[in-house]
């Protein structure tokens, strides 16, 4: 006798977020950055803030800085165009030969907002490998701001947040 499984709306979605979250990080580390831009919506913002080491009373406040202040990264639709089109153009000279990576994603919790959008948290380590000696690990956490987009999902509002506080690498010139 087979028993009929009900999926509860919270596991449906987890089950529609994590493909497009593994697409990504294929997308990613075959270099398909035109394709890869593709999943982003025209008012895309791609924040990456500073952390700091603050008190554990104050992190909750002040650990991440603010949009307009200090940051790694902070990005639009076309400074993320201008990006890819630097790397595609072979004068990124970080980027000669191209770096291997290894996007891997997971720990994927989401939430359907009030306006229909939805807020998807993902944990990430990404390996990145250039020429015989450089390599290093970036381990973090990404929130999401997701929207429907012709029947597709899109991110709206990418925050990636270090879980290191410096960087000790050469340069950053992979995506997270």
């Amino acid at each position: 006798m087979s028993e009929s499984v009900i999926l509860t709306p919270q596991q449906m979605l987890w089950l529609e977020l994590m493909p497009f979250y593994t697409r990504e990080a294929w997308l990613l580390d075959e270099r398909k950055f035109k394709v890869w831009l593709e999943i982003f919506t025209d008012d895309i913002l791609y924040f990456m803030p500073r952390r700091k080491n603050v008190p554990r009373r104050e992190a909750a406040a002040r650990e991440l800085t603010a949009l307009g202040d200090l940051a790694f990264l902070e990005e639009d639709r076309r400074y993320l165009e201008m990006r890819v089109v630097r790397l595609e153009s072979g004068m990124a000279w970080a980027e000669e030969p191209a770096s291997r990576t290894r996007h891997m994603v997971g720990n994927l919790e989401a939430e359907v907002l009030e306006n229909g959008e939805v807020r998807a948290r993902t944990a990430f380590l990404v390996y990145r490998s250039h020429l015989e000696t450089d390599h290093q690990l970036l381990s973090g956490y990404r929130e999401d701001t997701l929207r429907k987009v012709n029947g597709a999902w899109k991110v709206a509002r990418r925050m990636i947040v270090l879980d290191a506080n410096v960087l000790l690498d050469k340069n950053l010139s992979v995506f997270l």
